[in-house]
């Protein structure tokens, strides 16, 4: 690798990767070196993605088409003018000065994985294109009317979230089973499992955390099957949230189960930097899940997110449990638990 390539890849996974995460760039130092480009540069080709879908100044027709484009590019089969054109456009659309510095990292990234190891380039590439599948079944299913729209059916959403967060748990897996010797005390097979219900599981909780402001974007996540069955239109749940808390609740306890699933495929792990790692996310939405549990139906209008004094904390705890398996079960029971009655939660930054 030249020494130009060197500090580009350096640079993207320090300066631009802490710019566009927080808790993924706290979790990413824990993992052996020869984890961390491939899952970096996943995570950052995913966020590239994503800012394109959420570039609301244009329509979702056009959207799409170049999120098509953003996947030709990434699977190779685009030509670099055509990247450079993409960054041209979109980045002069962004407001955050982190989403600009992610577009126009693209290049860099690009190169990036043209260098990964063949095994580690073609995962990648794999877990990308389902990303890129849910994105744009997201244009597609979501229309921009004023009327809220919602999915069809409970398999609508499994669909989504198996797309957009399982995929990276069996991405995860496999890089892990190639790159760490004795990764897990299960078999390959029931991991890519526990793997799939874990990122699931942590994107039923991104859903369940912003569903107030996705229904005020005109997105419904919840099935309207199940909307149907308690005589609730997706128009009506922000007023109405009382009504609506059975299907946000059962679907809370769904995000529960997934989660108890990362819990088990965490603990499985035996590198305990890796165990670190990976659990961090479970005990942040074990903790998000206690918040959105507090707030009730309030939650549908009030920002939920855990702080970020909140996060240094789970992560100090993980220090002091020194990733032991024990404790660290308790540590989840203990943060799926709601506050005490009367308590205020911190909040600080």
């Amino acid at each position: 690798m030249s020494n130009r390539s060197s500090a580009s890849t350096q640079r993207l996974q320090t300066a631009v990767l802490r710019r566009v995460s927080r808790s993924f760039y706290l979790s990413i130092r824990f993992l052996p070196s020869r984890l961390r480009e491939p899952v970096a540069l996943a995570y950052l080709l995913a966020r590239t993605t994503d800012t394109v879908a959420d570039t609301a100044r244009i329509s979702g027709a056009f959207r799409r088409e170049t999120l098509q484009t953003l996947s030709k590019a990434v699977q190779a089969r685009a030509s670099q003018s055509v990247v450079v054109d993409l960054v041209a456009s979109f980045t002069p659309l962004q407001g955050e000065a982190s989403e600009r510095m992610l577009l126009e990292s693209l290049p860099d990234c690009l190169e990036w994985l043209g260098r990964l190891e063949t095994s580690d380039c073609l995962d990648v590439r794999a877990v990308l294109e389902k990303i890129t599948q849910a994105q744009m079944l997201d244009l597609q299913r979501f229309s921009e009317t004023a009327e809220i729209t919602a999915l069809s059916t409970a398999a609508d959403l499994d669909e989504y979230t198996f797309l957009v967060a399982g995929s990276v748990g069996e991405f995860w897996t496999r890089l892990c089973f190639r790159h760490i010797r004795n990764f897990a005390a299960r078999p390959e097979n029931e991991m890519l499992t526990l793997g799939k219900s874990y990122g699931k599981g942590l994107q039923l909780v991104n859903i369940l955390r912003d569903a107030g402001a996705d229904l005020r974007s005109g997105r419904c996540y919840f099935p309207e099957e199940e909307l149907i069955s308690i005589r609730l239109t997706p128009a009506q749940v922000l007023s109405e949230p009382e009504r609506f808390q059975p299907i946000y609740q059962n679907w809370a306890g769904k995000a529960e189960r997934y989660l108890e699933s990362g819990m088990q495929y965490s603990c499985a792990i035996g590198n305990r930097r890796v165990r670190a790692a990976t659990i961090l996310p479970a005990l942040i939405g074990a903790r998000t899940l206690a918040l959105l549990r507090q707030a009730g139906a309030s939650a549908l209008h009030r920002r939920i997110k855990v702080s970020r004094c909140e996060v240094r904390r789970i992560i100090a705890s993980i220090a002091i449990a020194f990733a032991s398996r024990r404790k660290l079960d308790a540590i989840f029971r203990r943060l799926l638990s709601p506050p005490p009655c009367g308590r205020r939660d911190v909040q600080c930054e």
